[in-house]
């Protein structure tokens, strides 16, 4: 059984920075992508960036420029970083595994950009 675990989120100001990880536990084997969404309240989940297991990352529009997906394979962890945060930033995010065998979800971390 795989388990994903997000960290990193909290409060920031608008302009600054965070960096979410993902970390994987358990039986990591075939890992094909790892993805970032989040959730606003009353939202749907939405699509943030992916990175492939050659290490090839695609983008939202929405944070484009803004935001960087990274993996590290020796640590089983997938990273967002987050810059120029904005407040309409502020939501739930979500990372995502998949495996040849199955679809992992983490069980999310709040961001909140305010003053």
């Amino acid at each position: 059984q795989v388990q994903l675990v997000e960290s990193g989120g909290g409060l920031v100001q608008p302009g600054g920075s965070l960096r979410l990880s993902c970390a994987a536990s358990g039986s990591i084997s075939n890992f094909v992508a790892g993805y970032w969404y989040r959730q606003r309240p009353g939202e749907e989940r939405k699509f943030l960036a992916k990175i492939t297991s050659s290490g090839r990352a695609t983008y939202a529009d929405s944070v484009k420029g803004r935001f960087t997906i990274s993996r590290d394979s020796a640590r089983n962890t997938v990273y967002l970083q987050m810059n120029s945060l904005k407040p309409e930033d502020t939501a739930v995010y979500y990372c995502r595994a998949d495996l040849f065998s199955a679809v992992y979800w983490g069980q999310g971390t709040l961001v909140t950009v305010s003053e």
